[in-house]
């Protein structure tokens, strides 16, 4: 019986996988995901090209499990992003990935692009429903989100130190989540803004109604 190729498949997948995420692209050694794969390195380019093929179908299919284990919901950005934090917090190894992938492949993968469209055309939907300020745009609504949501990940770990308790203590971990979300809650309700103060150079706000 032949040797089962889907299965090789997957070996290789997981030893990438696990390779990406500690050494990024430039660090990652083809020999050292054969070897964890117990497959032979010659495999990896007949079933995946060369290593950047490789590196951007992982990091695309990492982000893609992401999107399934946690659904976007435009009508509900903050139990969203409570719910991302989670996940994250459970596998580190994505926000890794992201992070190699910004600074190794700083060009925008279509593949990632193509993730983002339908997430940016809910947060409009949502603000047609008048379920988002429209006082933001889309991806600014998102940009903001992603960048609250993975603040405490990417802290460094001089201001971590600083928190009242050790920095994944989970009491310490569940007062950040809420903190968080209550902060993605002030963004989607935010007024529109009027112009700039000229002696403060903040942004005006309309006033809200009492």
């Amino acid at each position: 019986m032949p040797p089962d190729a889907t299965a090789t498949k997957k070996r290789l997948l997981a030893a990438a996988y696990a390779e990406f995420a500690q050494y990024g692209l430039a660090g990652a050694r083809v020999d050292r995901i054969a070897e964890a794969a117990q497959a032979n390195k010659r495999l990896i380019y007949v079933h995946f090209g060369n290593k950047s093929d490789l590196f951007d179908l992982v990091v695309a299919n990492s982000l893609e499990d992401l999107a399934k284990a946690v659904p976007f919901t435009a009508e509900d950005l903050p139990g969203y992003a409570g719910r991302l934090f989670d996940y994250l917090l459970d596998h580190p190894q994505v926000l890794r990935l992201t992070g190699w992938s910004q600074l190794e492949r700083p060009e925008a993968p279509p593949a990632q692009v193509d993730a983002y469209r339908p997430k940016i055309a809910a947060i409009a939907g949502a603000q047609q429903q008048s379920l988002v300020t429209g006082a933001v745009t889309p991806a600014d609504v998102l940009a903001l989100l992603l960048g609250l949501t993975t603040a405490w990940a990417n802290a460094s770990p001089a201001l971590r130190s600083l928190a009242d308790q050790p920095p994944w203590d989970p009491e310490r971990l569940r007062i950040h989540r809420a903190a968080m979300t209550a902060a993605v809650q002030a963004l989607i309700t935010l007024p529109p803004f009027t112009g700039e103060d000229q002696s403060t150079g903040r942004l005006r706000t309309a006033p809200t109604p009492d």
